[in-house]
Parts: C-alpha cells; sequence; structure tokens
C-alpha cells in the first residue's frame, strides 16, 4: 500500500492500522484476470507486485505461474505476511513512491487496488517511474475505475481518485506506455493492460 506522503509516523497511509482485516477479507478475485494479463510475459519474467499486500492472490497467482515475483508495500504486517507465506519470494517495506526496487529493471509491473489510492500528481509520478523500470517490451496492469470519481476507502476511510480512462492514457503516453487492453474482472475491477513501447 501507498505511503502517507504528508508526513506522521504511519508511512502506509493507514494500512498498518487496519493490516489484519485486511488480510482476513482479501478474497481471490482478481487472480484469473491477472494470469489472464501474464501470458503476455515470457516464461520466468521478473514481475513486480506495487502494493503487493500479504500476496494473495495477485503475488501468489504469479508465482503459481513460474514468475520471478518481487513485493514492495509500506505496511510492516502485509510485507511480514507476504514473507512469511513466500519465502523466496524478495520483499521490501517501502512505500511505492520511494521504493529502491526501481533501481532494476522488469518484464511486468503489476498495481492492482494501488494507484487511485494516491494524490493525482503522485499517480502521474509513479507511472513514469513504472515507465522507467520496465524493460522495452516490459507489460503493466494496473486497476483504477475507468469514469472519473472519488471515493471513501472501505477499510481505511481515506479517498481514493480514479483519474479516468481518458486522463490515465494520455498519462501514460505521456512516458512511453500505451494501453493495448481493457478487462473487468468477476468483481466489476477495470484493469489497463499496458506496454513500453
Amino acid at each position: 500500500m501507498p505511503s502517507q506522503l504528508s508526513g506522521g509516523d504511519d508511512r502506509s497511509s493507514g494500512w498498518e492500522a487496519v493490516a489484519d482485516r485486511f488480510i482476513a477479507v482479501r478474497s481471490h478475485i482478481g487472480a484469473v484476470t491477472v494470469r489472464e494479463w501474464a501470458r503476455s510475459l515470457p516464461p520466468g519474467a521478473a514481475v513486480l507486485d506495487l502494493g503487493c499486500g500479504s500476496g494473495v492472490p495477485i503475488s501468489e497467482a504469479l508465482i503459481a505461474e513460474g514468475f520471478d515475483v518481487y513485493g514492495v508495500d509500506a505496511s510492516p504486517s502485509l510485507v511480514a505476511a507476504f514473507h512469511r507465506r513466500f519465502p523466496r519470494a524478495p520483499v521490501r517495506c517501502e512505500s511505492v513512491e520511494e521504493s529502491e526496487v526501481f533501481g532494476r529493471l522488469f518484464d511486468g509491473i503489476v498495481a492492482i487496488g494501488l494507484l487511485f489510492l494516491l494524490p493525482a500528481p503522485v499517480q502521474r509520478a509513479l507511472l513514469g517511474r513504472v515507465a522507467s523500470s520496465l524493460r522495452p517490451g516490459g507489460r503493466l496492469l494496473f486497476t483504477a475505475p475507468e469514469q472519473e470519481c472519488s471515493w471513501a476507502d472501505a477499510l481505511t476511510g481515506r479517498t481514493s481518485l480514479s483519474l479516468g480512462a481518458a486522463a490515465y492514457r494520455d498519462a501514460l503516453s505521456e512516458v512511453g506506455l500505451a494501453v493495448v487492453d481493457t478487462y473487468v474482472d468477476e468483481g466489476e475491477n477495470y484493469y489497463y493492460s499496458v506496454v513500453r513501447s
């Protein structure tokens, strides 16, 4: 989950306080969609899971498909749960905005349930960092509602914000990324499948 950029001791923007509840309620919605998207990746691809949480179900699905998965999350409790579940997968307790994991290139990056948790300027900046962390031809998969909207997150109560499909396409284009497909999963979450040209 993201960090809190406005200060304070909670680098996870409220996710550390609700980590146990998040783990308990996180379903397997999205795993099928992620597996479908992952068919576009080379065998054994290096994939970064931004805002990985406990790793269920996204990292779990990718690891089951034989990918080399790396995780980043700002919640110490969620990172500890990820490490217990997947002891061979590297995971860092860092904010996605500042993570040093971006010092290497990946074949794929997923950001499921993450981008819209960040303020609009931070979303755009993160997309730029993602673009520079993908190999040429690398793939990004992220979720955000298709329409421009905001709402209170059900667990943290903090504001979530979707820029809307047109704004995401523009922001991606500015950093050399292009939407090549979209998906809607069984929970009606909207996915953007993106490639680095």
